[in-house]
C-alpha cells in the first residue's frame, strides 16, 4: 500500500501527520509513505527527522491584508498543482491524507481530482480553511471534537481525537508530602503573554510554597531567565527553554497552564490534567478559543483570556492549585473527554479506504 500524507506549517499539523504515518507503518511495515509539504516550512525539517521522505511545494498562504500581492501567490499555487500532479502520477498512492496547512490544500485537491480517495484530519474545534474547502471531496473526515457537523457533512465525520506523542502516558510521579506542582508550558517557541504574567508573578509563586516548572520556549528564554535571576533565582521554580522529559513533567503536575493548541488540549485530556487555558489570539479564526471552550463548557478546564492574563493568571492558578475539590472535579471531567488510540483509529480508517 502507498499513502500520500500532506500538511504542515505548524507542529500542530506535523505531529498528527507523523503519528498517523507511524500507525500505518505499525499496522503494515511494508507500506510506502510519502509526505508533501510547503517549501521553507517546518515540515521540511521535522518529517525527515521522523524517518519519512518529503517533497516540497512552492505553495503559500493568501495575503488577506494586501490582496494585490496575491498574483504571485496564485502563480505559486498553479506551479504547486502541476508539481503535485506529477508526484501523484509517479508515486501512485491508494489514499491521500490531509492534515491541514497550505500544502494539504493543493495536494488533496489534486488527489481527489485524480480519483484518489482522501481522508482529512481536523485537529481543532473550529475547522481550518483548507479542510473546509476540501470537505466535499473527502471520503472521510476525522475530528477531535463533537459537534463538527456545523463545518462538515455529518455522514463523513468520525470522532477519533488527535494523536498525541506515543510515550506520553509513561511518565513517573515522585510524591513529595505537602508539595503542589505547577507546570507552565508555552510551546516550543513560547507564549509571550503567559511568560510575562509568570515573570511578574514570581514573588507570588515563591511565597506560595509550590514547585513550578516554567517552560518558556526558545524565543523568550533569555528574557525569562533574567527575570528569574532578578527574583533571586528561587530554587522552587525551574526556568527552562525546552522540556525533553514531558511525560515525567506531566505526571508530576497537579495543575497545568497552557495555550489551547490542539495537541496540548489532547494531551491534557488523555492525562486528565486540571488546566488553565490561555488561548492565543494570534491564530486563524481564533480557533484556540473554540478549542478551550470545548473543555470549559463541560467544566473540564478554566479559561483565562489573553488580555486578562497579566492580572488574573497567577492569582487564578494559586487559588485553584490549593482547591483540591476543584482540581479533582476538573480531573474527572477532562479525563472523560479523552479519545484514546487516535492515530491507530485514523490509520484503520485510512486502510479501509485503501481496500
Amino acid at each position: 500500500m502507498k499513502y500520500l500524507i500532506s500538511g504542515g506549517g505548524t507542529g500542530g499539523h506535523i505531529f498528527p501527520a507523523v503519528s498517523i504515518a507511524n500507525a500505518l507503518k505499525a499496522a503494515d511495515p511494508e507500506a510506502e509513505i510519502l509526505f508533501v509539504g510547503a517549501l521553507g516550512r517546518m515540515e521540511m525539517e521535522r518529517v525527515p527527522q521522523a524517518g519519512y521522505k518529503i517533497v516540497g511545494l512552492p505553495v503559500r498562504g493568501f495575503n488577506r491584508a494586501r490582496p494585490w500581492k496575491n498574483i504571485s501567490v496564485l502563480w505559486d499555487l498553479m506551479r504547486s498543482l502541476i508539481r503535485v500532479r506529477k508526484i501523484i502520477r509517479e508515486f501512485k498512492p491508494q489514499v491521500g491524507i490531509g492534515v491541514g496547512g497550505y500544502a494539504s490544500g493543493a495536494a488533496m485537491w489534486m488527489a481527489a481530482k485524480m480519483g484518489i480517495p482522501i481522508l482529512l484530519q481536523e485537529q481543532n474545534g473550529f475547522a481550518g480553511v483548507t479542510n473546509k474547502l476540501l470537505k466535499d471531496k473527502a471520503a472521510k473526515i476525522c475530528v477531535a471534537y463533537p459537534g463538527m457537523e456545523k463545518f462538515f457533512p455529518a455522514d463523513k465525520i468520525i470522532l477519533t481525537g488527535n494523536p498525541v506523542r506515543q510515550n506520553l502516558t509513561e511518565g513517573k510521579r515522585k510524591e513529595v508530602k505537602g508539595e503542589s506542582n505547577l507546570l507552565i508550558i508555552g510551546g516550543s517557541l513560547g507564549a509571550r503573554t503567559i511568560n510575562r504574567a509568570v515573570a511578574a508573578g514570581l514573588k507570588q509563586l515563591t511565597d506560595a510554597g509550590i514547585r513550578v516548572v516554567w517552560q518558556t520556549g526558545k524565543t523568550y528564554y533569555a528574557e525569562c531567565k533574567k527575570a528569574w535571576e532578578d527574583a533571586g533565582s528561587p530554587a522552587s521554580i525551574e526556568c527552562l527553554d525546552f522540556l525533553s522529559d514531558m511525560p515525567d513533567r506531566y505526571a508530576q503536575a497537579d495543575l497545568v497552564i497552557s495555550r489551547a493548541g490542539a495537541s496540548s488540549i489532547s494531551e491534557i485530556c488523555l492525562l486528565g490534567k486540571p488546566a488553565i487555558l490561555v488561548p492565543s489570539p494570534n491564530v486563524a479564526e481564533d480557533h484556540q478559543t473554540h478549542n478551550a471552550m470545548a473543555l470549559v463548557n463541560r467544566e473540564a478546564a478554566v479559561l483565562v483570556k489573553d488580555v486578562e492574563a497579566a492580572d488574573k493568571l497567577i492569582p487564578t492558578a494559586l487559588e485553584l492549585i490549593q482547591d483540591k475539590q476543584q482540581l479533582e472535579s476538573l480531573h474527572t471531567h477532562v479525563l472523560a473527554l479523552a479519545e484514546r488510540d487516535s492515530a491507530k483509529r485514523i490509520a484503520e480508517e485510512v486502510m479501509k479506504l485503501a481496500k
